[in-house]
């Protein structure tokens, strides 16, 4: 329908005031108030209509189709703000009538229109890029562990900063173009947009290089973090502890800091023991015969001492060593049978794994004795689990040590310096 006739309709308000008696100033706006209501009335009509045919159209098509898509389409109000599309269409329309007599106002209402227009369009991008990202998390396992949100913020920021360019070209009409230095703006776009754009980076690196997924168990203690990722942003990347408390990590700090992901231990058949023993060195000592005749007792470590006491006395007989002195000749020591009955005793625990790597070794003396270090893996990696299989080998170990004539060296407590004066 032609603008001009629709004007001319819409005068004759304003001819029923003038011919009445009214001035031409109030019967102009008086009439422009009408018109502007009757074509507010209308939209806010189409605007209900179309909303609810566009939304339940999207709806009966989405439960015919087998793709989710369009159902995260639904979920992410996408057809409720394509559907004001046409009412601002018809408002664009009608602004030229309503304000036919006020020139300005019909050039700030089309602005406010068109700065509206902006800013659904960018509702209706994120709608899209929501709905992206929740298909192919839900539809995709592959995309599970990827900072899809991270990617997500990205665009948006693009697109609220074009949106914003727009709307400050609309209302005063600058243009991006004359910016008198490109290098003076960038440094302020650095500055202010600095997390961002490191976030952005180190997002990329994360997700490239595959440091860190959305459900690894990491350990970061220089923000106190000791849980499992729940969310990776552009700025920051969120870890559940397990006390239950939430830390917050920058995400440019998975890059810059150093930080322990079990992620390898989780993905790998077993989980990793390693815990030392400290023996007081006064309490070491060699076997003699009696000593080796107890601990034959020991079933465990039976065969080992009976193979390599024949293989001692054959030594020092080929050598005629005087055994008056234990000291001569070769010898067995209790500390050495116990490390023989520990490694025998963790391939004998069915919780361990025996084709991963298993040893017990001695370290180096230290001020607080001699360490015995257990090192192996576990089969169940449950932390929990883990725990129990750990604590039910050293509590054994512990209790064992006493029949080796070993003691573990502990740190004297104020009871043990009252029985030195007594």
């Amino acid at each position: 329908m032609d603008q001009d006739k629709i004007i001319l309709f819409t005068e004759w308000f304003r001819r029923y005031l003038m011919e009445h008696g009214m001035g031409t100033f109030w019967a102009t706006l008086l009439n422009t108030f009408l018109v502007a209501v009757v074509v507010l009335f209308i939209i806010l009509i189409l605007d209900f209509v179309t909303r609810n045919i566009i939304v339940q159209v999207f709806k009966a098509f989405s439960n015919k189709t087998k793709s989710t898509f369009d159902d995260y389409l639904v979920d992410s109000n996408f057809p409720r703000f394509v559907a004001h599309l046409a009412p601002l269409g018809l408002l664009w329309y009608f602004i030229p009538v309503v304000f036919n007599d006020y020139p300005k106002t019909a050039k700030w209402t089309s602005i406010i229109a068109s700065i509206f227009l902006v800013i659904l369009c960018i509702l209706i991008f994120r709608s899209v890029l929501r709905t992206t990202k929740n298909y192919l998390r839900e539809s995709h396992e592959k995309y599970n562990d990827k900072p899809l949100e991270s990617y997500l913020q990205v665009l948006m920021i693009f697109a609220w900063g074009t949106g914003i360019f727009l709307i400050i070209n609309l209302m005063t009409g600058f243009s991006v173009e004359s910016l008198a230095s490109l290098g003076a703006a960038s440094a302020v776009l650095l500055l202010i947009f600095r997390d961002t754009i490191l976030g952005f980076v180190a997002s990329i690196q994360v997700s490239v290089n595959d440091i860190v997924r959305i459900n690894d168990w990491i350990t970061f203690s220089k923000f106190g973090a000791d849980g499992y990722v729940t969310e990776i942003n552009l700025a920051t990347v969120r870890v559940q502890n397990f006390d239950n408390t939430f830390t917050t990590i920058p995400t440019y700090s998975l890059i810059a800091d150093s930080f322990q992901n079990w992620r390898g231990m989780q993905e790998s058949p077993g989980r990793r023991i390693k815990r030392s023993l400290m023996i007081k060195q006064n309490s070491v000592k060699f076997l003699n015969e009696e000593d080796i005749a107890n601990l034959k007792k020991i079933e465990l470590i039976k065969p080992y001492l009976e193979h390599r006491e024949k293989d001692v006395q054959r030594y020092n007989q080929s050598k005629n060593i005087d055994k008056s002195l234990l000291i001569n000749g070769r010898n067995q020591t209790n500390l050495g049978v116990f490390r023989k009955y520990a490694d025998a005793f963790i391939h004998e625990n069915p919780a361990i794994n025996k084709e991963l790597f298993l040893m017990v070794r001695h370290l180096a003396p230290t001020d607080k004795g001699i360490p015995i270090e257990i090192f192996c893996f576990s089969n169940d990696k449950r932390w929990e689990n883990y725990e129990h299989i750990q604590a039910d080998i050293f509590d054994h170990l512990i209790a064992a040590i006493p029949y080796f004539g070993l003691e573990l060296f502990e740190v004297p407590s104020g009871k043990d310096f009252e029985q030195l004066k007594v």
